[in-house]
């Protein structure tokens, strides 16, 4: 394994059943497959990297997540070309995902940089970035 790659990230979610229909065609589409599933959590995995979506506990549910805050601000993957970065856009359109910076899809990162910028259920920010 090589030093420094990503081992696993971990992400609390308000409503885990919710997430993981989010989640699931997102990353296997990107190349993940299922890895673990359990009662209060399901993660994905591609190579040595996993990514793991936990049921959040009861007194924490209500506090929303927010991306300005302390924290996380978003995650981003890269796609194998161009034309797949359009085909999420429609799917994720198809499905009434909110698209960010729409008025500069897909070049809101830069005229270098063309990607899809969108929010999952708990408005996490989400890009997924052309070659």
């Amino acid at each position: 394994m090589q030093q420094g790659v990503i081992h696993h990230i971990e992400i609390n979610v308000s409503n885990l059943k919710r997430s993981v229909t989010f989640w699931g065609w997102l990353l296997e589409e990107l190349g993940y497959e299922p890895f673990q599933r359990w009662e209060m959590g399901q993660s994905w995995k591609i190579a040595e990297t996993y990514i793991v979506f936990v049921q959040t506990d009861e007194p924490f549910m209500d506090v929303p997540y927010h991306r300005r805050r302390v924290g996380l601000n978003h995650l981003a993957f890269h796609a194998s070309s161009r034309q797949q970065v359009d085909k999420l856009t429609k799917m994720l359109k198809e499905n009434d995902v909110k698209i960010l910076y729409t008025d500069k899809h897909p070049f809101a990162g830069g005229q270098e940089h063309y990607a899809v910028f969108f929010e999952d259920p708990d408005r996490i920010k989400v890009e997924v970035v052309a070659p």
